[in-house]
């Protein structure tokens, strides 16, 4: 892979290999982001009705700022814009096509299981995941990959979109901003969910191929902590945004270096770890799991009433499909 330079000066220390990480992930989001750019609609939208707006936060200035193209937002993607983890998810879909075995499933449903319950990522648990998916998936052709991860998110993600945060960046788009999926998760599956939610493109952890066929190894390390920040930055800096007109929104401490770069961080979900830090920076907090009013009082003002009724309603969902 070529050299790049888009790096700016970095205000703190980073691995080489997570240099590496983001700067891979950005010049494979760039490659993909002009075919995604008008080529799907959103699925559907988040909705409104007169009881959420009645619970809407009092008015704050306009933001996102519409026509503002020197800024963007970043979106972490496992328990902020979907329901539990997407490797997981795609270990699920590719177990249904026996590309591995039932010893195999029942450690991704564990993994998953716990990651639901406990709300936070586990290094050990996303390293064995992370292991396991690029065993199976060393001598396969990329483009089978990609066109299996189609069906597995239309069987198994699609219905774990939180509605309220898809509002948010709905008003990003909206604003005629540009929005990324930041994640661990591979580019190739990032990619896919961020296209068919509409969103400009994804930054995600690349899995090296030669000829089109997977090596089982990845390009630096897996797009993680200070590697998405990297990322973020690298992205930033190719595409001549301002930072600190930039919003970005995640649900784990382990974002916090991405949450730190930008202007406006918004903790989604959080962990209990991130809404502390949240607090003590006076973030803005949005909480979709229970529906409940975040502490700290502020959404954008154009993606308000549809992040509330949109949180309600995955509220409601869950409730539900635990009775």
């Amino acid at each position: 892979m070529a050299a790049l330079g888009w790096l700016t000066p970095r205000r703190r220390s980073a691995t080489a290999r997570s240099v590496l990480a983001g700067e891979a992930s950005a010049e494979a989001a760039r490659k993909t982001a002009q075919a995604l750019d008008g080529t799907d609609e959103i699925d559907g939208a988040a909705g409104t009705d007169e009881d959420a707006a009645e619970e809407a936060e009092p008015a704050e200035p306009e933001f996102p700022v519409a026509g503002d193209d020197l800024a963007a937002a970043f979106f972490d993607l496992d328990n902020t814009v979907m329901q539990g983890a997407a490797i997981f998810h795609f270990g699920r879909g590719l177990y249904k096509r026996e590309f591995f075995h039932r010893r195999e499933l029942a450690r991704f449903a564990w993994q998953q299981a716990w990651f639901r319950l406990a709300g936070v990522e586990d290094p050990d648990h996303m390293q064995d995941a992370r292991d396991s998916a690029l065993s199976i998936v060393k001598g396969h052709k990329v483009s089978e990959l990609m066109a299996i991860g189609e069906e597995i998110y239309d069987e198994y993600m699609a219905e774990r979109i939180w509605p309220g945060t898809r509002a948010l960046a709905q008003a990003h788009l909206d604003a005629g901003q540009k929005v990324w999926l930041v994640t661990a998760a591979p580019v190739e599956t990032a990619t896919i969910i961020a296209r068919r939610l509409g969103l400009t493109g994804a930054l995600g952890t690349v899995a090296e191929s030669v000829d089109g066929i997977y090596t089982g190894r990845l390009v630096g390390e897996p797009l993680h902590g200070p590697a998405k920040a990297e990322a973020v930055r690298a992205l930033a800096a190719a595409e001549g945004l301002d930072l600190e007109r930039c919003a970005a929104y995640s649900d784990s401490h382990n974002d916090i270096p991405m949450l730190s770069l930008v202007g406006h961080p918004y903790a989604i979900n959080p962990d209990t770890k991130l809404r502390k830090h949240a607090r003590a920076h006076d973030w803005r907090l949005r909480d979709y799991r229970t529906g409940r009013k975040a502490v700290k009082v502020g959404v954008p003002a154009a993606a308000g009433v549809g992040a509330i009724a949109g949180g309600a309603a995955a509220a409601i969902a869950l409730h539900r499909r635990r009775k």
